[in-house]
C-alpha cells in the first residue's frame, strides 16, 4: 500500500539566486563552508523546537526541572 506525499506549493520553500550567491558570498565562496553552515543553521533550529515541545506530549520533564534534576 502506498502513502501519497502531501505537496507544499513551491513558493512556499521558494529562495531566489540572490539569497544563494548571498549565502555563498558569506562563506568567502567556500561551497563546503556553506552547506556546514546552513547544515548548522537546521540543526540548531531543530534543537530550538525540540526545547519548546510541550514536555506532556512526549512525556519528559520540563528543560527547567531537568537541569535542577541532573545539578546544572
Amino acid at each position: 500500500m502506498e502513502i501519497a506525499a502531501k505537496t507544499v506549493p513551491a513558493d512556499v520553500y521558494d529562495v531566489s539566486e540572490a539569497q544563494v550567491d548571498q549565502a555563498v558570498a558569506a562563506c568567502e565562496g567556500d561551497l563546503r563552508a556553506t552547506v556546514r553552515a546552513l547544515i548548522v543553521g537546521q540543526v540548531y533550529l531543530q534543537a530550538t523546537i525540540q526545547k519548546q515541545v510541550s514536555a506532556g506530549y512526549v512525556r519528559r520533564l520540563p528543560f527547567a526541572r531537568l537541569d535542577a534534576v541532573q545539578g546544572k
